[in-house]
């Protein structure tokens, strides 16, 4: 679990009294990752900087790569002649995922693509602080760093890779366009419904997934103020995460990453597009998810994968079919005698 939590409105601004005492001296900086929709930004000037630190911005537009994470670990380590005294991801899913990961790889050895799976880490990373700025991955509370590889899509999962330090601000939620917060959000309520409906589930989890939830069916079918919707969706997300860290997700993840594989869907609205076709698998749910999308009057992109050739679409469903603990948690250990590969090829033809 993540050791250290601050939630409120305006906490973005005790960064710099909370990254003090991890300082250790002006050669060992603390490295910003920050959404570059923020440069230029007067979150900017907030940030606290101190002797050699250093922002780097980066694009959300593309999902976090292993190559990407390599760059990044090999430029700070170039520049700097000590370890970082901390990596703080400001931003949605991607920038935290990466964050998480560049800290765990500080000090680790090899590329990070050789610990995408489970409990691969063997070191514990450089001090990592995330601060989401769009609520509903559960990146923030997560205990893995998922990136997309030469060869999958896939987390870096260990019990080194939560955040040792997480600020929860709403405020800083403001101003995300009408349907990147709504996508997000699907997020987290998919995966509550996914936890909530899983033979993974126990009594911790299900705590955790049941308050989502609510907060879920709260935030996007109920009429709340601005900041109260802000408050709650922040909170949706983090008990969504920790329902997801306690359980697993389901058939919507495991198809979500092979269309991000493939396509380069990114990961929000890639579980939208696959959940709208899932009533089979989670009826209750599917008829929440229409409820919500007629109510906030969002519209799906149609067409995605009529056009792909033969081999892409294998690809996708050898992507989709690798995520073994995912179809296990949503239908058993007998899975397979429910799923193949003409049953996702179905479904990603209605997207």
């Amino acid at each position: 679990m993540v050791p250290r939590v601050v939630f409120g409105r305006g906490s973005f601004d005790q960064l710099g009294d909370i990254l003090l005492p991890k300082r250790r001296n002006a050669e060992a900086p603390v490295i910003f990752l920050i959404d570059e929709v923020f440069e230029g930004d007067d979150l900017v000037t907030r940030v606290p900087l101190m002797f050699n630190d250093k922002i780097i911005f980066i694009s959300a537009d593309e999902e976090p790569k292993t190559q990407q994470v390599d760059v990044l670990v090999t430029r700070i380590r170039e520049e700097y002649s000590e370890l970082p005294s901390g990596i703080v991801g400001i931003g949605g899913g991607t920038l935290l995922d990466l964050a998480k990961a560049v800290a765990l790889m500080l000090t680790n050895k090899g590329s990070a693509q050789q610990y995408q799976g489970w409990d691969l880490i063997e070191k514990p990373g450089a001090y990592h602080v995330g601060i989401p700025t769009i609520s509903g991955t559960g990146a923030e509370v997560s205990r893995t760093a998922v990136l997309l590889g030469p060869n999958r899509k896939l987390g870096i999962n260990s019990d080194f890779t939560p955040f040792d330090q997480v600020i929860l601000d709403p405020d800083l939620t403001k101003g995300v366009p009408r349907d990147q917060w709504f996508y997000t959000g699907m997020d987290c309520f998919i995966h509550c419904v996914e936890s909530l409906n899983g033979t993974y589930l126990n009594a911790f989890s299900q705590s955790y997934g049941e308050k989502a939830f609510d907060l879920c069916k709260e935030v996007f079918l109920g009429d709340l103020p601005a900041e109260e919707s802000r408050d709650k969706l922040m909170m949706a997300s983090w008990h969504g995460g920790m329902s997801i860290a306690y359980s697993q997700v389901g058939v919507a993840h495991a198809l979500s990453y092979g269309l991000s594989y493939v396509l380069g869907v990114k990961h929000g609205i890639g579980n939208c597009l696959v959940f709208q076709h899932l009533k089979e698998y989670y009826p209750e749910g599917v008829e929440l998810f229409h409820r919500m999308r007629d109510k906030h009057r969002i519209s799906l992109p149609t067409g995605l994968c009529e056009s792909l050739s033969e081999t892409e679409m294998d690809t996708m469903i050898a992507v989709s079919l690798s995520m073994e603990p995912l179809w296990e948690n949503a239908l058993g250990a007998s899975w397979r005698e429910r799923i193949s590969h003409n049953t996702l090829k179905e479904i990603f033809l209605k997207i």
